[in-house]
Order: C-alpha cells, then sequence, then structure tokens
C-alpha cells in the first residue's frame, strides 16, 4: 500500500512539474525596453510558430505605444498570426480594420492584399477524397474574385497586384467550372432551357477563362435544341468575335457558311 502511494505521490508531482513548466513558458514573456525591440522579438516567434509568444509581443506594443509608428506595425502583424493559425475571418477582421483606420499607411496595400487572401484559402479544396471543387458551393470563390478584384482597382500598383491577378484569374476559372458542371447537369436531364442560362451567365461574368470555347459551342448546340436557328447563329459569330484567329474561329466560319 505505502508502495502504491509512493508511486502515486511521484507521479502527481512529475505531472505537477510539467505543468508548472508548460505555465511558465506559457506565461508573460520577457517584455524588451522599446517598441521595435519587442516587434522584432514577436517576428521571432511567429516564424518559430509561437503563436501564442507572438500574439503577446504584438498586443503589448499596440497597447503600450498607441503613438508611435510601432503600434501600427502591431496591429498588422497580429493579422498575421490569425492568418499563420488558419484563422481566416479573424485575420481578415484585422486586415481591414488597419485598411479602414490607416488608409494612407505604406502597408496599407499589403492588409488590403491579405484580407483578399482569406478568402482565397477558404475556397474549396480539390483534396482527393472529397467531391472536385465544381461541386461544392462556390460562396468563398465568389467572394475571392470580388476582393481580388476590388483590390487590383484601388491598388493597381501595388507590388502584389500581379499575385492578385493570377489569383482573380484562379478564381474566375473555378467559377467557369462550376457552371460548366451545372449545365452539364441540367444537360443530362434535357432541361435546355437552364442549360443556356447557365452557359449564357458564365460567358458574361466569367469571360476570357480556358472554357470560353467549349460553352460557346455548347451553348450553340442548345440553342439548336431550344429550336431557336437564330440565336444558334449568332452564337457562333460570338465565337468569332470572341477567339479571333484561332481554330474555333475557323469552325465557326465554316458553320456559318454551310
Amino acid at each position: 500500500m505505502r508502495l502504491a502511494v509512493l508511486c502515486l505521490s511521484v507521479f502527481v508531482c512529475l505531472t505537477t512539474g510539467c505543468a508548472s513548466l508548460s505555465e511558465g513558458k506559457a506565461g508573460e514573456p520577457d517584455y524588451a525596453a522599446q517598441a521595435d525591440a519587442n516587434l522584432r522579438l514577436g517576428d521571432e516567434a511567429l516564424d518559430d510558430k509561437d503563436y501564442f509568444r507572438a500574439e503577446q509581443y504584438f498586443e503589448h506594443v499596440k497597447t503600450k505605444y498607441p503613438y508611435l509608428e510601432a503600434s501600427k506595425e502591431a496591429e498588422l502583424r497580429l493579422g498575421d498570426v490569425d492568418f499563420a493559425q488558419d484563422r481566416f475571418p479573424e485575420a481578415r477582421e484585422k486586415y481591414l480594420s488597419f485598411v479602414k483606420l490607416h488608409p494612407t499607411h505604406p502597408k496599407v496595400d499589403y492588409a488590403a492584399y491579405r484580407a483578399a487572401l482569406t478568402h482565397v484559402q477558404e475556397m474549396p479544396s480539390d483534396f482527393i477524397l472529397l467531391p472536385p471543387s465544381e461541386e461544392k458551393d462556390q460562396t468563398e470563390v465568389q467572394s475571392a474574385l470580388r476582393a481580388m478584384n476590388d483590390f487590383l482597382r484601388q491598388y493597381p500598383k501595388s507590388e502584389y497586384a500581379d499575385e492578385a491577378k493570377t489569383q482573380a484569374d484562379d478564381a474566375k476559372r473555378r467559377l467557369a467550372e462550376h457552371e460548366l458542371y451545372v449545365a452539364a447537369f441540367y444537360k443530362k436531364r434535357e432541361r435546355w432551357p437552364a442549360v443556356a442560362q447557365r452557359l449564357e451567365g458564365m460567358l458574361t461574368r466569367y469571360p476570357g477563362t480556358k472554357y470560353e470555347e467549349q460553352a460557346l459551342f455548347d451553348l450553340y448546340d442548345t440553342y439548336l435544341k431550344l429550336k431557336q436557328p437564330e440565336r444558334a447563329q449568332e452564337t457562333l459569330r460570338k465565337v468569332i468575335q470572341r477567339l479571333p484567329n484561332t481554330p474555333a474561329a475557323e469552325r465557326a466560319q465554316r458553320m456559318l457558311g454551310s
């Protein structure tokens, strides 16, 4: 019995000791005397994925030095801490708050781009065990496209503009894929008005994707199914207009001539 009690006591002591060490590690850090030094310490913690301590350093700078430039930097870094932990709504809120509060700050475009990027991070995944992304809800894809386009309009000369254009193009491609998927769904059921509506919507809202040729010729076939030859012919003329000097345009020209 005494041995059992002794073993239990040792176990409790070891467990308590470990807990104390953990609490010590997770406690208040030793803050530096200068704001910039605390920013640096926070950056180091963020690089080490020690998000708790990074957040503490940045919060300290934000609250203790509210009138220094370092405080604004800390606001940005707090968004980065959330972003690094996949806490995208929280990161977005912090970035957008920064944009609103500091519209002339040299890094306002960084905050705006990162806010838009949170939507990209929440887009449906193409993970192999899940349904393809075009079959999933596209709300975040639409939000990503809208946010990236807004960013490009507001900060066309930003160093992040090229990245934003790439992200916008990818979101537009995904949305076009989704519209083709839904059109194919209706096509199998011979619901031709719904097919036409989806294809027309895709061509209007998401022009310039690699699926444009497919959508145009599918729309041509759909109008023939609907016994609307005039609209079918008009669709062929759209092929020539939208895809000039391509094999697709040559094909459409031949079909118009036949």
